[in-house]
């Protein structure tokens, strides 16, 4: 197993992940669930009483130089792949399923799953309590500003707010952000 360092005590799960970096830092008070299928790159900060909940027949993808705030809930049902140097603010919800609309008269908790993954492109940076449901891609270089909700792709160099998160403009050099 690679290098890591942490803040605080309780990484004996490390041991199980698929895949750690050199130089990982995981704060107090994180959670993984299903460590075999969860990866994470070099150089990789995880803040305080972050989830990630891998899954059983999906990956849990961490690149290189990503650095994850406290308090994030991340669940790969669906899959989530978070590109190289992505910035991914404190309390941000990262979600790959989502119940069906309902094909009976019964409760929604009890309507099947839908799966989809969720792609966090390199360099692109997500602002506090945030929220991404399933199947969103998030381009190179985006920006999303706090509190929004993504429901729909968002492109390369891109800056995005709201509920549900629109483009309000694009960077004005895309070099600079790369």
């Amino acid at each position: 197993m690679s290098k890591w360092k942490s803040h605080g005590p309780g990484l004996e799960f490390l041991s199980k992940l698929a895949w750690i970096g050199k130089n990982v830092i995981i704060e107090d008070g994180v959670r993984i669930f299903f460590p075999e299928k969860v990866e994470i790159g070099d150089d990789v900060y995880i803040g305080h009483n972050t989830i990630l909940k891998g899954y059983f027949d999906q990956r849990l993808i961490i690149g290189s130089g990503a650095w994850i705030g406290p308090q994030c809930f991340i669940y790969a049902a669906g899959g989530i792949t978070i590109g190289q140097n992505v910035g991914i603010g404190p309390g941000v919800t990262i979600l790959t399923s989502a119940h069906k609309d309902p094909q009976d008269d019964g409760p929604i908790l009890h309507q099947p799953i839908a799966f989809a993954p969720v792609i966090l492109e390199d360099g692109c940076d997500i602002g506090a309590r945030t929220t991404i449901l399933k199947g969103v891609r998030i381009g190179k270089a985006a920006q999303i500003g706090a509190g929004a909700v993504v429901t729909r792709d968002i492109p390369d160099f891109a800056v995005a707010a709201g509920v549900p998160a629109k483009v309000i403009r694009f960077h004005h050099t895309q070099k600079a952000h790369v």
